[in-house]
């Protein structure tokens, strides 16, 4: 158990030890970053075409997507929103003319095609394929150090982080309440808790839930974690919009891990300027844990 935690968490720590002062050097960290998204996805795509009774697991994947994506979204909207009845959160914002939600969500369903083509390359059969799980070993490693990297140089502070509560409490209460969702959807789906709980760890970080869990559980619980989050993203892309008017910490806790980046943009639009420092910590507060906790369940 242990081994397998540290194989996972090491090149993370690795990562979050170098200091990147060259802004450039760090461009290009964050370029490799999502070049290694692709390539891992695109892996995860080929392993996929070499499951044994294939139509029946996909089948399966799908089926496992939705119900944890219901069961953790659910928990996660109720806790939200009794967070946003006990503690309004108040702002004289008025929203911004918002960037086109369907171009967004085009750019998120671009990694879907990325696992297809996978998938589509696997059918063949081709021998050097059977050589894609170590790639994806290999190539996790790598990301994962990446991802240290750019934690480490995201110019967040632990007395920003500390000080800015809205941020954090939002991150807990997503975060306890998406592994309540987890342990429900692991109930009804009859999988070992310790994997529903694994599946509820990614927050949303789709890129890494799916090649951490695919490498721990095999293609169909990983695939179904990469489907599952990235159905938050792009259900966190509509709703943002008209969740801020009425529920601020909803509104942000749907975005999960991606409120530091992808959704970042939205949220500020729709929320105004002050949405953003409790965004970045929440996203920052989440990405530090999900690695941490799927390592932890899949261990």
């Amino acid at each position: 158990m242990y081994s397998g935690l540290l194989i996972i968490l090491l090149p993370l720590i690795v990562g979050y030890l170098i200091p990147v002062k060259n802004r450039s050097l760090l461009h290009i960290v964050n370029q490799m970053l999502s070049w290694m998204v692709y390539v891992i996805l695109f892996i995860m795509g080929i392993s996929l075409a070499f499951l044994d009774n294939l139509s029946t697991n996909l089948l399966l994947i799908f089926k496992y997507a939705a119900v944890c994506f219901l069961c953790i979204f659910v928990m996660n909207y109720a806790a939200l929103w009794l967070l946003e009845r006990r503690r309004p959160w108040k702002t004289q914002f008025k929203q911004e003319k918002l960037p086109s939600r369907l171009h967004m969500a085009l750019e998120s369903l671009k990694l879907c095609g990325v696992v297809i083509g996978g998938f589509a390359l696997g059918l063949t059969e081709w021998h050097w394929l059977t050589f894609a799980s170590q790639a994806s070993e290999i190539a996790l490693l790598f990301l994962l150090a990446l991802v240290g990297i750019q934690l480490r140089n995201s110019s967040m502070t632990l007395r920003q982080i500390i000080l800015n509560r809205r941020g954090i409490i939002v991150a807990l209460v997503v975060a306890i309440s998406a592994l309540i969702g987890g342990a429900v959807a692991a109930l009804l789906l009859g999988l070992p808790l310790k994997t529903g709980l694994a599946l509820a760890s990614g927050y949303g970080w789709y890129s890494l839930s799916g090649i951490v869990l695919t490498d721990s559980f095999g293609p169909v619980i990983g695939s179904a974690a990469f489907f599952n989050d990235l159905a938050r993203e792009l259900c966190a892309i509509m709703l943002i919009p008209t969740l801020v008017r009425s529920s601020r910490s909803t509104a942000l806790g749907l975005c999960g891990a991606t409120s530091m980046d992808f959704t970042l943009p939205v949220l500020q639009r729709s929320g105004g300027l002050d949405m953003v420092p409790p965004a970045v910590v929440h996203g920052f507060v989440l990405s530090l844990l999900s690695p941490v906790l799927m390592a932890f369940f899949s261990a």
